[in-house]
């Protein structure tokens, strides 16, 4: 299964946010090309303890739907609502700037991600207690998600 573990799976998510261009549309969704990079960035961020997104972390979301999302090979479905903190369209995320730096921040922020994700790690606000493991599975599930959003 894809991961941001394997040096192939990060590389190939690494050049596919590089190619996105500020007048890519969305394919579903109400999130700008621009809103995306910076959810995601925000998204990592989480991870990284950068950033906070409150839980809302039930015996399901733990449970079976992290196993659902993180284990099986099916693309993850459209509309899953994100946490408040992180959501573009009600100003919850932070907001775009100039494109490119936004993905070079992007960028900057998947490298420490994959590189070097806080010890004991944090639990996500879904899916709650992870392992790098699950982080590393989880961040190219995401990525991939909303670069498909994007016809990427």
């Amino acid at each position: 299964m894809n991961s941001l573990s394997k040096l192939a799976d990060r590389q190939n998510i690494s050049s596919r946010l590089s190619q996105l261009l500020p007048q890519d549309l969305a394919l579903w969704g109400t999130m700008s090309v621009h809103q995306m990079i910076c959810h995601l960035d925000d998204s990592y961020k989480v991870a990284l303890g950068e950033k906070y997104a409150s839980p809302a972390t039930g015996f399901l979301q733990k449970t079976l739907l992290k196993r659902l999302a993180l284990n099986t090979p099916l693309p993850w479905g459209k509309g899953f609502p994100t946490r408040p903190e992180l959501d573009q369209g009600n100003g919850g995320g932070s907001p775009p700037i100039e494109f490119r730096q936004d993905v070079d921040s992007l960028l900057s922020t998947l490298g420490r991600f994959c590189d070097a994700l806080p010890t004991p790690h944090l639990g996500h606000p879904i899916f709650g207690t992870m392992t790098v493991q699950n982080w590393m599975r989880w961040g190219y599930l995401h990525a991939d998600h909303h670069l498909r959003q994007f016809g990427r």
